[in-house]
């Protein structure tokens, strides 16, 4: 019985920001290591691990989506990407999306960039090696705004604000968000949803905090999205008593199952 031979699978277009011909000044992402670990107990005799977390914007452009609503809480995005030597900004399609998130009473609802980041605790052998994710936090989507000038250094990175904040009209039909050249987004431990439950674990763990973990933005570097803290479970201040973490690198999006792989081919235009 003679078995039909499977076409190979289409090749994967490469980065646009990598492409010198259409003269992109991409962002990078880069996320912090967390900090400020607390622990709290909830209803249901549950246990939390709440963090702080940052998201930076290290490369030659601004992260700018610009939304077009499609229904009651979301938006279409496109990258809004600019080009050297005065040339017009680029319109990149990447799958993107803004939602519209309620955050509590005290703060109301906010246009964010959907899956922004994401939090994730990975278990580690002996030595130090991430063996399997055991939780997902509930944290992301994100503002994406420019909270605090961490990179004046760098060049391009404006004095002042450009994106002050993200936008909080339920009846807009259009938004733009974004992060500067050398500015953060950063949210306190305190902040609703920035946590990863830890309930009933044990033992040596890896806190992974994850940048554009559906691969929705395109950057100068996909390498550099992730920051790990080497915890021991249940927690407690002070030296963990862990293996140092591998240098093998954790895996990338969507070589765990059930994630989204790295978005098709970028449609690109002029905003």
């Amino acid at each position: 019985m003679l078995i039909a031979a499977q076409a190979p699978p289409p090749p994967v277009d490469p980065n646009p920001c990598h492409k010198a011909a259409l003269h992109l000044r991409c962002p990078d992402w880069v996320m912090s290591k967390p900090t400020d670990l607390r622990v709290r107990g909830i209803r249901f005799h549950r246990t939390i691990l709440m963090m702080t977390n940052s998201l930076v914007n290290v490369g030659a452009g601004p992260v700018e989506f610009r939304g077009k609503r499609f229904s009651r809480g979301e938006m279409y995005a496109r990258q809004i990407v600019e080009r050297s030597g005065g040339r017009p900004r680029a319109s990149l399609r990447t799958g993107a999306r803004l939602t519209y998130k309620f955050v509590d009473n005290s703060r109301g609802s906010y246009w964010k960039f959907s899956h922004a980041a994401r939090f994730e605790l990975w278990r580690l052998d002996g030595q130090g090696r991430r063996t399997e994710r055991v939780r997902v936090g509930p944290k992301l989507d994100y503002c994406n705004r420019d909270l605090f000038h961490r990179r004046p250094d760098l060049p391009r990175s404006p004095k002042a604000q450009h994106f002050p904040a993200c936008p909080q009209a339920a009846t807009l039909r259009e938004a733009t968000i974004g992060t500067s050249v050398g500015w953060v987004d950063r949210y306190p431990w305190s902040y609703p949803e920035n946590w990863i439950e830890v309930t009933g674990q044990k033992g040596c763990f890896a806190i992974v905090h994850r940048a554009d973990p559906l691969n929705h933005v395109w950057e100068e570097r996909e390498d550099n999205n992730t920051a790990s803290k080497v915890v021991r479970l249940p927690f407690r201040h002070g030296p963990q008593r862990c293996p140092a973490l591998s240098p093998d690198a954790v895996p990338a999006p969507g070589t765990t199952p059930g994630e989204t792989p790295p978005p098709a081919s970028p449609e690109v235009g002029t905003p």
